[in-house]
């Protein structure tokens, strides 16, 4: 064996080795956190362990009847964190998709300037502008509705930033003037011809989008205060306010709760990112 072919093993060996304890770091927190979502309060305080519990339904049993009025049922925090985290996504990547499509193919007086106001707006945190939000939300009445949680959603500088610099990798200029001598408008070459090009981007935005609206908790608690409308994480931050009676297990439950749909979201989408993520960066 030449000397090159022994480092390159020793290379590989290491990059393996690397990613072994990346994985490891990843998926040890999940595990264990699955593995307390069946244990009770007593045994997660004797420490770590590696092997399921028994608790498992008690633990659900105290999260479905915890003593709050109205009572707390975590269906229906799944089901509004669903509702919201749908809606962001399925508005927020379509209206990114056309902005950025708006900036990638059409030229027009103040592009440059809209694109570098895009960019400030990326750049600044979302809390900044917060407490202005909040007012204007009261001046239309809308506290404790979904609609403020949802339509802003639309305006996603980084997809936009994210969407465009994949379009210009990717989108042919030709394709779009085809399309137009076959007779088909703006929206039917968006809709039609565009969309199905960019499918991979817009999934791995979709997960993205998913995974911030579904972990979003700052925004809903300021907005909603009806316990009806609460979102998982709301509901599974209630299980820590009782001072006097705090369930381990049960929170823990309610957090393997809340992961568990973006674990799903995630593995169905996967294969997206890779080639949203590198495909952008292509040149064709």
């Amino acid at each position: 064996m030449s000397s090159a072919s022994r480092d390159l093993g020793i290379k590989r060996f290491l990059i393996y080795i690397v990613m072994l304890f990346l994985f490891l770091l990843a998926i040890i927190p999940i595990y264990l956190m699955l593995i307390n979502a069946t244990r009770s309060t007593a045994e997660i305080n004797r420490g770590i362990s590696w092997l399921p519990g028994n608790n498992l339904f008690n633990n659900w049993k105290f999260l479905s009847a915890y003593d709050m009025k109205p009572k707390m049922y975590p269906q229906q925090g799944l089901l509004n964190s669903a509702i919201i985290s749908v809606s962001c996504t399925v508005l927020g990547v379509y209206f990114s998709c056309m902005t950025a499509y708006g900036l990638h193919v059409y030229r027009f007086f103040g592009r440059r300037l809209l694109w570098a106001v895009i960019l400030i707006v990326m750049m600044l945190p979302s809390t900044l502008s917060f407490i202005g939000f909040y007012q204007f939300m009261v001046t239309l009445k809308l506290l404790d509705n979904y609609i403020p949680l949802i339509i802003p959603s639309i305006a996603a500088a980084g997809t936009v930033l994210f969407i465009r610099q994949y379009m210009s990798a990717v989108l042919s200029q030709e394709l779009i003037d085809a399309a137009r001598i076959d007779g088909a408008g703006e929206f039917r070459i968006f809709n039609s011809v565009i969309i199905p090009t960019i499918i991979p981007v817009m999934a791995a935005q979709a997960i993205f989008t998913f995974v911030a609206s579904w972990n979003n908790y700052f925004t809903p608690m300021i907005l909603l205060s009806s316990m009806k409308k609460y979102t998982i994480p709301m509901l599974v931050q209630l299980l820590n306010t009782n001072l006097y009676r705090v369930e381990l297990g049960g929170v823990y439950l309610g957090l393997a709760i809340t992961v568990a749909p973006i674990i799903v979201i995630y593995f169905l989408l996967s294969r997206y990112i890779i080639s949203g993520l590198t495909l952008g960066g292509v040149k064709e």
